[in-house]
């Protein structure tokens, strides 16, 4: 099956973009669809489930988020995560994200998967990492890059509260990264 962008411009460009297009695709029953279509380019970006090995925890980031507050959420418990920068490597983003906002140093990680956001109006592709590390390994304070207005909390949740925890949880890449530690680590 085949398809074809065409007059493909931006309408909207200030911290993100929207980008609009005229795109015909291969039906499923041989004919082709013609139609425009927008498309959300937020870039792409990291995230991470992290084990502290010590306190047998999951580190958690809890941030004020304002498209969240639109639903009355204005602070949410998420996995550390951020966009990549232009070119940059997603191994060296996540290490340069968990240091930004928990202050603890990287020193291996594991990719689990990527998969989009939001398909139907994002570009947006994440890659989800997975790494345990030690409390030696807090080597500075975290708490978010000042110069982007963040404030972040540290959370730690016990792996054993991981279950108890997945309804309070809001973000869909923390409850998909937590529900694959317990497919493959915890015995339900």
């Amino acid at each position: 099956m085949k398809y074809n962008i065409k007059d493909e411009k931006i309408v909207f460009n200030d911290h993100y973009k929207m980008v609009k297009a005229t795109v015909s695709y291969d039906t499923f029953n041989g004919a082709q669809i013609n139609t425009k279509r927008l498309a959300f380019e937020r870039g792409n970006s990291v995230a991470i489930l992290l084990i502290e090995k010590e306190t047998q925890s999951v580190l958690l980031t809890n941030q004020f988020r304002y498209p969240s507050c639109k639903n009355n959420d204005g602070w949410l418990l998420e996995i550390p995560a951020g966009s990549l920068e232009e070119n940059e490597n997603p191994e060296d983003c996540i290490k340069r994200e968990v240091m930004e906002e928990l202050g603890y140093q990287l020193p291996t990680s594991k990719l689990i998967h990527t998969f989009y956001t939001s398909p139907g109006g994002s570009t947006e592709r994440i890659y989800l990492f997975y790494a345990e590390i030690s409390k030696e390994n807090k080597t500075e304070k975290g708490g978010g890059n000042s110069e982007e207005n963040e404030d972040i909390e540290l959370v730690k949740i016990p792996i054993s509260e991981i279950v108890s925890a997945i309804p309070k949880i809001k973000d869909a890449k923390t409850i998909l990264a937590l529900q694959w530690y317990l497919l493959h680590f915890k015995k339900l």
